[in-house]
């Protein structure tokens, strides 16, 4: 029997899109529920808000800009909050006071997967603004997240002050914008077919089990 191809999973997402947070999660679920399928899953970047400037803007202005102002999108993010708090994670939308432009945050996670540990860098990342409240633009900030998942502090310090791979995740970013994804989270399995939004764990994992019947029956031919 061919050895098997692990399904390449591609997570085209953004660390400030509340969907994301949720999706990232119900994918890790997805995964539970197929162990015995092999997958080497990427963490993509996008730019949710592209025209927030790279120091950031204060929070009440962002809300402002995109949605009328902070009270109306208080009104309207109940549901992600909910669905945030089904899933066992915190969305303390009353603690962020920042809004970032969230280039370092993917150069971070572009960095840690070379040790790995992307998935950890994304999750903290996230923890970090949705439920802390940090602010993703303060460079102490991702120096020490990066240094808890396994970075050297001093090499990612020096790492940031520079301007090391902002071209390429722009790159990557409008490759996404330019093969027609406008929305995030977005899960492409085996670089075949995508599947749009936070889906349930299960429509996720049965995502999972078609990549890899796919594979099979290439491996087969």
């Amino acid at each position: 029997m061919p050895h098997q191809q692990p399904v390449r999973i591609d997570v085209v997402s953004d660390v400030v899109c509340p969907w994301c947070f949720i999706g990232k999660h119900r994918l890790e679920k997805a995964l539970a529920l197929k162990p015995d399928i092999r997958v080497e899953v990427r963490w993509r970047p996008y730019f949710l808000n592209d025209w927030v400037p790279r120091e950031g803007i204060s929070r009440d202005e962002y809300l402002t800009t995109k949605f009328g102002s902070p009270e109306r999108y208080k009104a309207m993010a109940g549901r992600v909050q909910q669905a945030a708090a089904a899933e066992g994670l915190t969305y303390a939308m009353d603690k962020i006071s920042r809004q970032p432009n969230t280039t370092d945050a993917h150069r971070l996670i572009r960095w840690a997967a070379g040790i790995g540990k992307a998935a950890e860098m994304k999750q903290k990342l996230m923890d970090l603004y949705f439920t802390e409240g940090a602010n993703l633009t303060n460079p102490a900030v991702l120096v020490e997240a990066a240094a808890e998942v396994g970075l050297d502090a001093e090499d990612i310090r020096a790492a940031l002050a520079s301007d090391q791979d902002v071209d390429e995740v722009a790159r990557e970013v409008l490759a996404a914008k330019e093969a027609g994804i406008e929305g995030v989270p977005m899960f492409i399995f085996g670089g075949k077919f995508a599947v749009s939004g936070a889906q349930s764990p299960e429509y996720l994992a049965d995502a999972i089990e078609r990549a890899a019947q796919a594979n099979r029956e290439a491996a087969a031919e």
